[in-house]
């Protein structure tokens, strides 16, 4: 997946599990996980956002572009 989530090593940069991430945010631990390891195919701008403010970090931190091949399906698809 060109999109890859980097929420292992800002967890790491802030002494932070994700245990501690999950009660800070209000999000599931399961749902974390499924983000952490790359599992999840979208991401709510709201939970984005709960994200960066607990991290304090920008989404940009968080999130990070690779080139490679484009997900089966989304080829010529606008957003």
């Amino acid at each position: 997946m060109p999109v890859t989530v980097k929420l292992d090593d800002i967890l790491y940069q802030r002494r932070m599990t994700l245990t501690d991430l999950a009660d800070k945010v209000g999000i599931t631990l399961a749902n974390l996980s499924v983000l952490k390891t790359g599992k999840a195919r979208a991401i709510r701008f709201s939970t984005l956002e709960a994200l960066c403010a607990a991290l304090e970090c920008q989404p940009g931190d968080l999130l990070a572009f690779e080139p490679g091949p484009v997900a089966e399906g989304r080829e010529g698809k606008a957003a």
